[in-house]
């Protein structure tokens, strides 16, 4: 999959895979508005300059005075009356420590060069500033071929197990019991002065033929302990979910963070 055909996923074909109608749809509607509105209101942040990454058909332009919008697909650009720019490889089209406020939901779980795309929030970001960082977590490594909703038909022995084993491998209790020891080890590491520079998660094979379900089209499983992990490593405080207890236990939601340097 070549970066022209990411894309032209995401440029083209938008509306039909998300089905959203970008000129109606209001903020209030969107099932993250109150969470933003916290943030924005708890943080002080209606009259800073804040940048939002990936932000779609810029439902939430509104909410602060000073915004500013990037995402893959130029078809967006219709839909902004503030500030629209049109990422185009792994740097944002933006300068340094330029924003006070970072925001970004449901996209990094889309972004095939994480990594890179993670160091961009850091390079942008003011000192003392905030971020409120949402991805869709651990997304499951079977979406991508659809087995949860596709027919038992459709697979080969190997395809019905794995369809099969999914009744369990979905279940909260089965994924605690692997995610909980890593969890634990890495967050040792760390007490213990490890850095975590570089993100650890899992690579998924994403499908942009397919839409079968909510995120068949993504290309990392993030844990956000792991990302706590990241953050924390490269000169941010985690706000939502301190070290250690809490952060240990995170499972879904959004994590805020504070640039410290």
């Amino acid at each position: 999959m070549t970066y022209k055909d990411y894309k032209s996923f995401y440029d083209e074909r938008r509306y039909k895979t998300y089905a959203h109608d970008y000129s109606a749809m209001q903020a209030e509607s969107h099932s993250y508005y109150k969470i933003l509105r916290q943030f924005i209101e708890r943080y002080s942040l209606r009259d800073k300059k804040c940048l939002e990454i990936g932000s779609s058909g810029g439902f939430f332009q509104d909410m602060v005075d000073d915004y500013y919008g990037t995402d893959i697909a130029e078809s967006m650009a219709q839909y902004y009356r503030k500030p629209y720019k049109v990422t185009n490889g792994t740097r944002y089209p933006f300068d340094d420590e330029m924003f006070d406020a970072i925001w970004s939901i449901n996209v990094y779980e889309h972004i095939p060069h994480l990594q890179e795309a993670l160091l961009e929030i850091k390079r942008l970001l003011k000192p003392g500033g905030f971020v409120l960082f949402a991805p869709a977590w651990q997304c499951r490594l079977w979406a991508g071929e659809g087995y949860a909703v596709r027919p038992y038909s459709d697979f080969g022995l190997m395809g019905k197990l794995i369809k099969a084993s999914i009744l369990i491998r979905d279940r909260v209790v089965w994924r605690s019991i692997f995610a909980f020891p890593k969890r634990f080890y890495r967050q040792i590491r760390f007490v213990l002065g490890h850095k975590y520079t570089e993100i650890c998660y899992k690579k998924l094979k994403p499908n942009y033929n397919v839409y079968w379900t909510s995120d068949s089209d993504a290309c990392n499983h993030i844990d956000p302990h792991d990302a706590i992990l990241w953050f924390e490593s490269h000169g941010f405080k985690c706000l939502s979910h301190p070290l250690y207890l809490k952060a240990l236990l995170v499972r879904t939601g959004p994590v805020v963070f504070l640039k410290k340097t």
